[in-house]
């Protein structure tokens, strides 16, 4: 049985007192797992991951990491603890290059330390080391979305949140990514990952938690949810607990 590496036990978070996202949310995700986090818009998905990573606090509940409590923790404290956050959208320095980006991610570590972990990210992206001193602004869409991975992995991250990394990549590399992504599961990365591109990210994800109304609706393994003909309801809300 897999380690739950990360717990939410009946956590309640949102972006005031009056808005109200994450309701008594439970749910874990599993050591070297793809966890993905799906549902209809609104549902908390995004909020999941931002509460996790330090940027929205928990007016109620436990947030815990390997098993101990990390409610109120800043995103530098959880960075350094091993959790790293690729948001959705671009979120470069537009105007530094390739290495500039890539160094910012491994400022804190001594220089040798990061020169070689560089290398081992520049050889799992040969296309960033071919544009290594290229301005960050001028990659196409799917070399800046492994820049940022890339950028992520400079602190050997034990668990890893991603949202929507498919945003504005064409279907062969969107599939790239999620091989990326599969390849960092099987060495032991956690993921936790929100994606619309669902049928996809099925096939390379353990788990699928279904989201819905900040709540968890449905638990089930991913190749099984895949297969389910009523799949697409899951985002029209309201569906979920009619299939678990």
């Amino acid at each position: 049985m897999a380690e739950r590496m990360i717990e939410f036990d009946k956590v309640v978070a949102g972006y005031s007192r009056s808005l109200t996202i994450l309701n008594e949310t439970t749910l874990d995700a599993c050591e070297g797992e793809i966890t993905l986090l799906i549902g209809p818009n609104g549902a908390g998905k995004s909020t999941v991951l931002k509460t996790l990573f330090g940027l929205l606090v928990p007016r109620a509940g436990e947030v815990r990491f390997a098993g101990e409590r990390i409610n109120g923790r800043s995103p530098r404290q959880l960075l350094a603890e091993g959790i790293a956050f690729v948001p959705q959208g671009r979120n470069l320095f537009a105007s530094l290059s390739v290495r500039h980006n890539l160094e910012l991610g491994g400022i804190t570590l001594a220089r040798s330390v990061r020169e070689a972990r560089m290398e081992q990210v520049l050889a799992r992206f040969p296309r960033l080391r071919e544009r290594l001193d290229n301005q960050a602004s001028t990659l196409s869409g799917g070399e800046q979305k492994q820049l940022e991975v890339g950028r992520s992995l400079l602190l050997e991250p034990r668990v890893l949140l991603i949202d929507e990394p498919s945003i504005g990549l064409s279907p062969r590399l969107v599939h790239d990514v999620m091989a990326l992504l599969r390849a960092l599961a099987d060495a032991g990365t956690t993921i936790l990952m929100v994606e619309q591109n669902v049928r996809t990210a099925l096939k390379y994800a353990n788990r699928a938690l279904v989201l819905e109304m900040g709540r968890l609706a449905l638990d089930r393994p991913a190749a099984l949810l895949l297969d389910d003909p009523d799949l697409n309801r899951l985002f029209l809300g309201g569906h979920a607990r009619r299939l678990a």
